[in-house]
């Protein structure tokens, strides 16, 4: 296994070669630091890369082009700058907000109008969990408020022993509406510490993170976090992504159903899918003792 600065210097003299027909964006960055691996980057490091309208768009853009990429096969989702991210763009929303109220008098018109824009909001986070290839959030230093909500919705979560969590909405006047809520009771299976970090708004560390399973590795710094993280996202990528989207796909519908409906769930998909080359190759190559080449999907 490689050390964390050998394969960070490795990934990132690969970064040409593997990055063309990536999509490009104004707030967030994006490469190919390996094979079927895409490090994607919020970039708004001089706003502690807090998410205003156009970033919160194009995060939704991101990840749903990424997820239709059939070369991309594992996501690593990080923070230019010294945070993570310290949430919403607060003055930016203020004034949207006062704009909608501006726009009627009529209480369910303005209502309406609400409910659409919060309808985007979730839809541009929630692409994080929609997107069929694992993402990995590898967070650093502050994360707050729509940041939580945003790593809610990846698969797995790194951070580093500097980083601290913020359920912040309460102390800012409203609940959180953007996937916390929804999320966060699962991922810590206490519900007791749940409602005391939504209730009071108070921070959390890295520490109290990895306890309650809301992070499952602490780093020691930025760098080898991200080294990592991105070891991880290639050993993901040299699985079958047939297999591992499947995967996916069948973990998120069974945190929402019955057992009984999720087994059904996988057992439908699987009837078609055992059918696919992969697990042909897969057998083959343990036979062999070699590394299984499967297509893109």
């Amino acid at each position: 296994m490689f050390g964390s600065a050998r394969l960070l210097r490795c990934s990132r003299s690969l970064v040409g070669r593997y990055a063309s027909g990536l999509p490009q964006f104004d707030s967030l960055e994006l490469s190919a630091p390996s094979k079927h691996v895409v490090h994607v980057q919020l970039n708004r490091p001089e706003k502690g890369n807090s998410l205003n309208i156009p970033m919160w768009r194009e995060f939704g853009e991101c990840f749903k082009s990424l997820g239709s990429n059939k070369t991309v096969r594992a996501i690593v989702l990080s923070g230019n700058g010294k945070h993570f991210c310290t949430g919403i763009d607060l003055m930016e929303f203020m004034a949207i907000f006062m704009k909608t109220v501006g726009e009627t008098e009529d209480v369910g018109r303005r209502a309406s109008l609400q409910e659409a824009l919060l309808k985007d909001f979730q839809d541009w986070l929630t692409a994080a969990e929609l997107c069929p290839k694992p993402v990995i959030a590898a967070i650093h230093s502050a994360c707050i408020g729509a940041g939580v909500d945003m790593v809610t919705a990846c698969d797995i979560r790194h951070c580093t022993e500097d980083a601290w969590f913020q359920v912040k909405e309460t102390q800012i006047g409203l609940a959180a509406d953007v996937g916390t809520l929804q999320r966060l009771p699962a991922l810590l299976n206490n519900d007791s510490l749940t409602r005391e970090l939504c209730y009071t708004g108070r921070p959390f560390k890295s520490s109290e993170a990895l306890t309650h399973g809301l992070v499952s590795a602490v780093h020691p710094d930025k760098e080898s976090m991200i080294a990592a993280a991105l070891e991880l996202a290639g050993t993901i990528a040299e699985n079958s992504p047939l297999a591992v989207q499947g995967t996916k796909r069948s973990l998120v519908y069974s945190r929402d159903h019955p057992v009984q409906a999720a087994l059904d769930h996988i057992r439908l998909w699987n009837m078609a899918m055992l059918q696919s080359e992969d697990l042909m190759k897969a057998a083959q190559a343990a036979a062999t003792k070699s590394k299984a080449e499967f297509s893109d999907f």
